[in-house]
């Protein structure tokens, strides 16, 4: 387990001891996460291509993802309304940030995009299956753990040139709860899903703390459980990020903490933008707070659960 747990640590680690100050290289690094997380998707069809009887893995993958979803969503509703009327955390519509997407189907159009790469992989995998009896599937997983490493190092780079250092994150009392409140309810709707899904409890668990991380949760799950499950953590996860696109603009208004911390580790990226255009200036602290921890504790999380 510590073993496992350096290897994803120490790449995220790294990226975070080194400081930047030069613009082009910040926007390099922030280029290398999207085409790390395309790469990782790319490679993760390529694996599912591999599978045995693939439609009937697909479709089974697809119901225990939607069970996942629905369980662990209804969870992370509850719990997120709860925490909302607590902390009378408020948007505010006279302060949004101008220029951000307000079409929900543009704002979704990048996570769209993010399955047409998986079933790209899958395609070419099927492709390979005909011409060559090499075993590329197997070669595809190893590759892809190998681009999550440079992808949790670059993300490291990125959250300390964020410009808000570890105190302020860590006083942020808002963020913290959110934080604290979706990962606990989520792991809530892993434990009671793990029966639906023919898991072990910690299985389960160990599915639904992807936090929306989806990259990250398809790559780890799939190490240990095969690429199916694996599958099936990365369409929850993503999932959660498409409707948190239709969801933020519907209730930021009068439940903030609600809509921020349902985007789960998302927050602090692809669903920022929405959280900002619908909820204000004022929100952006909370949200990259909530997803700057959330991204903190998944990987180690995942792995420590799936250990067990």
């Amino acid at each position: 387990m510590l073993s496992g747990l350096l290897i994803v640590l120490l790449p995220l680690v790294v990226g975070y001891l080194i400081p930047i100050r030069h613009p082009a290289v910040l926007a390099a690094i922030n280029h290398g996460v999207s085409a790390s997380v395309y790469g990782i998707l790319l490679l993760m069809g390529f694996s599912l291509a591999g599978l045995d009887n693939l439609a009937g893995q697909l479709s089974r993958m697809g119901g225990q993802a939607l069970a996942l979803f629905v369980v662990t969503s209804a969870c992370n509703l509850v719990g997120l309304w709860w925490l909302s009327r607590r902390l009378g955390l408020t948007a505010d519509p006279a302060r949004v940030v101008p220029g951000a997407p307000t079409s929900k189907l543009a704002a979704m159009a990048g996570s769209l995009a993010l399955v047409g790469v998986v079933v790209l992989g899958v395609a070419l995998g099927l492709a390979a299956d005909r011409l060559t009896t090499l075993p590329l599937h197997a070669m595809a997983e190893t590759l892809a753990e190998w681009v999550l490493y440079i992808l949790l190092a670059l993300i490291g780079c990125q959250l300390r040139n964020s410009g808000m250092p570890l105190r302020q994150i860590l006083l942020n009392h808002h963020g913290l709860a959110i934080a604290l409140t979706l990962a606990a309810t989520s792991l809530v709707g892993g434990l009671l899903a793990a029966p639906l899904l023919d898991l072990r409890w910690n299985e389960g668990l160990a599915m639904a703390a992807g936090f929306g991380w989806y990259s990250l949760s398809g790559i780890l799950v799939g190490d240990a459980l095969g690429p199916a499950l694996g599958g099936v953590a990365f369409f929850n996860d993503l999932t959660r990020e498409l409707v948190a696109f239709v969801l933020i603009p519907l209730v930021i208004r009068r439940h903030a903490a609600l809509a921020i911390g349902y985007g789960g580790a998302t927050s602090m990226d692809f669903t920022l933008p929405v959280i900002q255009q619908h909820g204000g200036v004022g929100c952006v602290p909370v949200a990259v707070v909530s997803g700057f921890l959330l991204s903190l504790l998944s990987p180690p999380l995942i792995l420590f659960l799936l250990t067990l």
